[in-house]
């Protein structure tokens, strides 16, 4: 049976529904290729470059090679993270588009101090001016209509509910390994020879931001070791 028309899906809540019902039937190599052929162009990945972020940069640039690759380089990010990306883009030879916050580390503390440490709020405002308006920033200049990511259900209480395919930011946004387990992301990694971030062998199981990144421990679920267990989503990969 084919899948609903995209464009019917996006007027239609239940028409997407039976659109990502069907794609949940398909694997993620067929998600991507249906994405790449149906979805409005032009086409991005956004990477974290986290803990299992190879996984999602292998997976989409071995169908097209070119596919832009968006990282917010936050100013926080810890060097291992640096590394690893500077590691995988040589390796994937990723077209890597870099875009950072309208101020720097310092600038950003001189202004408004260190808005982690002031619970929620604080987080908030710092997720939104070093995460989410970089983000905004890079989809608009690239002009993207269609935006792929390797967000998985399994990651979080806040994602259990996401779908392969959805409507973010009045733009595409398909999560082909969605249904993945840590099980399957592994598998995949040993199979093709890829490596984890450098600090998941050190006990990091969830990795951001240097401030806002702590080692797992047990009795920790891995979400709590990100903005001190007070929440999860930056705010990119959330409801608006």
């Amino acid at each position: 049976m084919s899948p609903p028309d995209p464009v019917t899906a996006a007027g239609d809540a239940r028409a997407l529904a039976e659109l990502n019902r069907w794609l949940l039937a398909q694997d993620a190599e067929q998600r991507i290729a249906w994405a790449l052929a149906t979805l409005a162009g032009n086409h991005v990945l956004s990477s974290s470059f986290g803990a299992q972020s190879a996984v999602s940069l292998h997976l989409t640039t071995r169908q097209r090679p070119d596919l832009p690759v968006i990282l917010v380089d936050t100013g926080y990010l810890f060097p291992e993270t640096y590394a690893f990306v500077d590691d995988l883009s040589e390796r994937l030879a990723l077209n890597l588009k870099v875009v950072r916050p309208a101020l720097s580390p310092s600038w950003l503390e001189a202004r408004h101090g260190r808005l982690w440490e002031n619970g929620i709020a604080g987080l908030e405002r710092y997720n939104r001016l070093v995460k989410v308006e970089p983000m905004q920033r890079a989809l608009d200049e690239l002009d993207a209509r269609t935006w792929f990511s390797g967000l998985r259900r399994g990651q979080s209480q806040s994602r259990v509910d996401a779908q392969v395919l959805e409507l973010r930011w009045g733009r595409w946004k398909l999560h082909p390994i969605v249904d993945w387990s840590d099980r399957d992301v592994g598998q995949y990694l040993a199979r093709h020879d890829l490596p984890y971030h450098p600090l998941w062998h050190k006990g990091y199981v969830s990795i951001g931001d240097v401030p806002t990144t702590q080692q797992w421990q047990p009795g920790m679920r891995a979400e709590d070791t990100r903005f001190f267990g007070i929440k999860r989503e930056c705010g990119i990969h959330a409801d608006p």
